[in-house]
């Protein structure tokens, strides 16, 4: 008969298995991807107020490649907009009159859908600011810039597409 202090195959694998799944959750929580920085299990576009609209409440609808995004005049000079472009939230801004730039919704973060904010695009999950004009980071904890999109105007219509 085997001693007692030795362990079986199968005592090691229910032990080990067990050990292991709790490691990955206690790993799971440590670090820049831990549960203290994970959006929420809601829809991430919900603006942190019900009282906020989300992005792509304001300003045009969804659109594809050549399509019409909005007009001229929905998009403040000096100001931002949420749209949908081809299906996906995005922003606008007119940095100055007859110059319009798109960015991706998406925060560079964790994926939350960032929100129009006049010369600000805000990210309600964990606090990223990104410049309307440029899409770069002007408080973190995002470090990557917002993807531009390409748009052009044509007349007093913004269209999507190069």
């Amino acid at each position: 008969m085997a001693d007692a202090t030795e362990l079986t195959r199968r005592t090691m694998l229910v032990v080990g298995g067990t050990g292991v799944a709790a490691g990955a959750l206690t790993l799971a929580g440590c670090g820049p991807g831990g549960e203290a920085d994970a959006p929420a299990t809601t829809d991430a576009s919900t603006p942190p107020s019900a009282s906020e609209p989300p992005p792509s409440a304001e300003g045009g609808g969804s659109a594809a490649a050549g399509d019409e995004i909005a007009t001229l005049s929905e998009v403040p000079v000096g100001g931002s907009v949420g749209v949908d472009i081809d299906g996906e939230p995005a922003l606008l801004a007119q940095p100055e009159a007859g110059r319009v730039v798109a960015f991706s919704a998406i925060c560079t973060h964790q994926g939350c859908v960032v929100a129009a904010a006049g010369d600000r695009l805000e990210c309600p999950c964990h606090g990223s600011v990104f410049d309307a004009a440029t899409g770069e980071v002007l408080q973190g904890p995002a470090i990557d810039p917002l993807p531009s999109i390409e748009v052009r105007v044509e007349g007093e219509r913004v269209v999507s597409g190069a």
